[in-house]
């Protein structure tokens, strides 16, 4: 799956998420909330005066209404809300008692993570992307608490709600699990859900120029360079500026995930050309793949012919966001939910100039695409700190976010305010539902409903209650059925950073990083031959197979593994 590391789905329409990818792009800063702990709660009683016997049948965050604030530390700087101050999150604190102040850091992410690890500070509760070393590092160094041994010791509640799947996939080498994911699928629930799956890579154009230019194939290399020179000649300007043909996610140090992201081994470019992962149980190097050699060539060329904008080297979220509301781009190899915002800007301007998915790149036999869909391992981990004010709270709480009740909680809000039963179904009210579909910013201050708060979301979960997606997302959202798979046997293959291969990871993908500008700006197949070949000699130098050897033999015991909870 591109693991949803991306997703920014926050300021999207989160009805139309199923999983990530997915997705781990890198999130533009855009307002915080405190930087540091809040010590303005006392830690609560709670422990001196729980039940000697907690039950497993009865939800445990009721035997303790009283009020209790926990720090939450959320490792996305983009993050803008604040627990209190909508209806929702009201709500829940008047039910469970507990408030939340969100920590969310001004800046550059694992900066801040890095420095509370550092100085042994870490708040109450802590989420982050699965993918990220310091999940590993916070386990190891003793710096959580076992969400298991909470459980066993306060409440046994916890495990009737968790997946068993789920803590197993996260279980650690004695048996026990520190971390639970949002937004995560396991094999059953693809057998069970599967159909209604849909995955955030996309192929996006601009339906207005593309249908100008007379709707042409773009899966082939002619095709596709074609198609950006009628837009480019068609439509040189887009309100007076300059149209961009083509456009990708933030090139960054380890490279670019429309292309391949080389530190966690994901590229939505091989999702369209339907490579495979592995071949004969062997993880497959994809970035040698003839197909994949093929399609860097055709970038490479269209950059030749004046078809890539100087800009897409460059620019970093913000400024791609700015450029997508203005519809500049004519065609993006782009996560969905990441331009759901700027979508409901450009349609209610003009219902014509969204962004539509159409088949893209693809391999010589024509493929369908093969595009990254929700796994087991999720988009983000939530843990609590050993420094937790109060253990028995906190993990009754989690129990309680994860259950149906705190699910429902989360993403309908509270009844007669967000949502009624309609017709015999609990729904959200019409304007309710007409402010998520086309303001999400206002809809999460005035409602703070459909899973605002996401940090423990259960994507499967909430099908009962999601409505139907609507234009300007429906399309793009439809597009994606029955193309998207699971990924789950390739995630958490990556050694740990400070070990050997993960050392040798970091200079290869640091590396590549480097590399995937030079190939795609190269004057001739020739130099991007000679460039990619430095590379491979290069990788290899650096102990690839030694990188690679580890992450197979992970591989290996994913399989093992997911195998089992098919049984």
């Amino acid at each position: 799956m591109r693991k949803w590391l991306a997703f920014a789905v926050i300021a999207s329409l989160m009805i139309t998420i199923v999983a990530c990818s997915g997705s781990k792009n890198e999130p533009e800063s855009s307002g915080t909330s405190s930087s540091t702990p809040s010590a303005s709660s006392e830690p609560s009683e709670s422990a001196e005066n729980a039940s000697a016997s907690p039950s497993a049948d009865e939800p445990g965050w009721k035997a303790d209404t009283s009020p209790i604030t926990f720090d939450w530390y959320l490792n996305f700087a983009w993050f803008p809300n604040k627990w209190g101050v909508d209806p929702t999150s009201q709500y829940v604190t008047k039910k469970t008692g507990v408030n939340i102040n969100f920590i969310v850091p001004a800046g550059n992410e694992n900066e801040k993570l890095n420095a509370l690890i550092a100085s042994n500070q870490l708040p109450d509760f802590i989420t982050l992307g699965w993918w990220e070393d310091n999940v590993k590092k916070m386990v190891e160094g003793g710096l959580v608490e076992s969400l298991t041994d909470l459980a066993d010791q306060y409440d046994p509640y916890f495990f009737k709600v968790a997946d068993p799947a789920k803590l197993s996939w996260y279980a650690q080498p004695d048996g026990k699990t520190y971390v639970y994911p949002n937004a995560s699928s396991s094999p059953k629930d693809f057998q069970t859900y599967g159909t209604q799956f849909t995955s955030n890579q996309t192929f996006a154009v601009r339906k207005d120029i593309y249908e100008a230019i007379g709707k042409p194939d773009m899966r082939t290399p002619e095709g596709f360079l074609n198609a950006l020179k009628l837009a480019k000649e068609k439509f040189p300007e887009v309100n007076g500026q300059p149209l961009i043909p083509i456009g990708f996610h933030e090139f960054g140090d380890s490279g670019n995930y429309s292309f391949v992201d080389m530190s966690q081994d994901s590229s939505y470019l091989s999702s369209f050309l339907a490579l495979p992962r592995e071949k004969d149980g062997k993880l497959y190097d994809r970035t040698t793949d003839p197909e994949f050699v093929k399609w860097l060539k055709v970038f490479r060329q269209a950059n030749q012919d004046g078809l890539i904008a100087k800009d897409v080297f460059v620019d970093k979220r913000a400024q791609m966001e700015e450029k997508i509301a203005q519809g500049r781009y004519f065609a993006m190899l782009y996560q969905r939910t990441d331009f759901a915002a700027q979508q409901n800007v450009l349609f209610a301007n003009d219902p014509n100039s969204v962004y539509i998915a159409v088949e893209g790149p693809a391999n010589a036999n024509m493929d369908a695409p093969t595009l990254a869909g929700p796994a087991i391992s999720g988009w983000t981990v939530t843990l609590i700190s050993k420094k937790v004010k109060d253990k028995e709270r906190a993990i009754k709480f989690l129990s309680y976010l994860i259950s149906e009740e705190g699910q429902k909680d989360l993403y309908l809000g509270e009844k007669g305010v967000s949502y009624d039963t309609i017709d015999g179904k609990d729904q959200f009210l019409p304007e309710a539902k007409t402010l998520m579909d086309t303001d999400r910013s206002a809809f999460d201050k005035k409602y703070g409903s459909s899973y605002t708060f996401w940090m423990l979301m259960d994507t499967n979960m909430n099908l009962q209650w999601a409505p139907p997606a609507v234009e300007p997302f429906k399309q793009l959202e439809d597009w994606t059925k029955g193309k998207t798979k699971s990924y789950s046997e390739f995630d958490l293959l990556n050694p740990p950073a400070t070990s050997k291969e993960g050392i040798n990871l970091t200079k290869i993908s640091n590396e590549w990083g480097k590399v995937l500008p030079k190939l795609l700006l190269s004057k001739s197949d020739a130099d991007f031959d000679q460039i990619l070949s430095d590379f491979v000699a290069k990788r290899d130098k650096m102990g690839y197979a030694d990188v690679q050897a580890y992450r197979q033999n992970l591989y290996e015991a994913n399989v093992k593994k997911l195998a089992e909870f098919m049984k």
